[in-house]
């Protein structure tokens, strides 16, 4: 494995990303991707076109292959017909004129995991991540794209790694900078991670930012226990909220609560009505909060913007054995779940809410041929979460990841990702330098 070194402010630990190799899992696999720093002395050739005495691609000879791209596991035709160049020398001198402000920008663009590698060419990069103008530029470009974020406890010791989806890469993240708590994983958005968990008997919420390896403590509740949780983030603003309802062991007395990072502080609103709750996933989308109740049938959405409740009257499709709740971009609403009473007649389907008519319209079914090797077993348990209308499934047994495209209509395995095991949770993940704890 190569090691991703560098350091860290204070609150926080020695930052020191693990490079894991493709496949990790399968360990017949030794190869490791070598990522090189730019910049640095000597004559060497970092030029990206052909080496004189390399074989021949020129157009009389083309050859046309496949190949996968970085993200989904499709096949795409890549022709190769473009004639040798002669090497470029670079000037050390020249590229060491480059300006500031084009360098930080070319800096932002590069994959967040990447940048430790390159903090160790001088000591001018090596302090990048302290710089305000790289993190302006880097807060400004468009995400690296999404990735997997596994969670457990080895030993009761925390361990994280990530999976990228772009780069097909995993990397370990460190986590021994979190305080010795029982704590659990919440969810992540825009760069930064919530956990809940107990510090003693004392009920607790922090929030992290796994790649700056800083973290607090959120304030006490108005009523602290354990609660179901969830975070969003405005980076418009740069804050951060995090919404309480219920107890999770069903106490209904309790009032929604809502941490706002700007107030540093919980709010108390409207007690969500008396309900029957099908289970304790929820999704955030369009400022709106939803439930899946049994009785009445329907959501229970919670209006962050407003501060209360009201009842959706949306059936759940007939023969439902299972359902999540999916985000998807903009006001997309996903029912994700299990449909059939038998096994060799059940199948994987999604349907999205038409808030109009307050109805679910199917949108999509899983093929065969992939509901078959992600759940072998009709009692098999899954877990299901989405991002920007990508929904991930995760098989408990198989520890499998399946990803679906809901915009490319398009499903493929998670390369090399076995995702998940008894103890560990998993969620997707937007690698940020920019999120800010505050």
């Amino acid at each position: 494995m190569d090691a991703i070194g560098g350091s860290s402010e204070s609150g926080s630990g020695e930052i020191g990303l693990q490079l894991m190799r493709n496949g990790f899992y399968r360990e017949e696999e030794s190869c490791v991707k070598q990522v090189c720093a730019l910049g640095g002395g000597g004559s060497r050739n970092t030029s990206p076109l052909g080496r004189v005495g390399s074989r021949n691609t020129s157009p009389s000879r083309q050859k046309v292959i496949k190949t996968k791209p970085r993200g989904l596991d499709e096949e795409t035709v890549t022709t190769f017909g473009k004639a040798v160049q002669p090497d470029v020398q670079m000037e050390d001198n020249i590229w060491a004129m480059l300006p500031e402000d084009l360098l930080n920008e070319i800096l932002a663009r590069v994959p967040p995991f990447m940048i430790f590698r390159l903090r160790s060419v001088c000591k001018r990069w090596n302090s990048i991540l302290q710089d305000s103008s790289f993190l302006k530029f880097h807060s400004q470009v468009p995400s690296h794209g999404p990735c997997l974020l596994t969670f457990w406890k080895n030993s009761q010791t925390p361990q994280c790694s990530v999976f990228s989806l772009p780069l097909k890469t995993w990397y370990r993240i460190p986590f021994t900078f979190l305080p010795p708590w029982a704590f659990w994983l919440v969810g992540s958005s825009g760069g930064l991670v919530c956990f809940s968990g107990l510090d003693g008997l004392t009920f607790k919420t922090l929030v992290c930012n796994p790649l700056t390896q800083c973290w607090r403590a959120l304030p006490s509740m108005h009523y602290n226990q354990q609660r179901q949780l969830i975070m969003v983030v405005d980076r418009t603003d740069r804050s951060f909220k995090v919404i309480a309802t219920s107890d999770i062991y069903g106490d209904k007395s309790l009032p929604t609560e809502v941490y706002d990072s700007k107030l540093n502080s919980w709010s108390l609103h409207q007690i969500m009505p008396a309900v029957n709750l099908c289970s304790s996933k929820m999704a955030f989308c369009d400022s709106r909060l939803y439930l899946e109740t049994l009785s009445p049938l329907g959501l229970m959405m919670y209006r962050l913007d407003m501060g209360y409740w009201e009842h959706i009257p949306a059936k759940f499709p007939r023969s439902l054995l299972d359902g999540y709740l999916v985000a998807g971009t903009q006001k997309r609403l996903f029912l994700v779940g299990r449909i059939g009473l038998y096994s060799t007649l059940q199948s994987m389907r999604i349907w999205e809410l038409d808030h109009s008519k307050f109805m679910w319209v199917e949108m999509s079914r899983m093929p065969p041929k992939y509901f078959r090797a992600l759940l072998r077993l009709s009692a098999e348990r899954f877990e299901c979460f989405g991002q920007d209308n990508l929904i991930c499934f995760t098989s408990w047994n198989q520890g499998k990841g399946l990803l679906y495209d809901v915009d490319k209509k398009v499903w493929s395995w998670i390369a090399g990702c076995a995702l998940q095991s008894y103890n560990s949770q998993v969620c997707f993940y937007e690698p940020r330098f920019d999120a800010s704890i505050h």
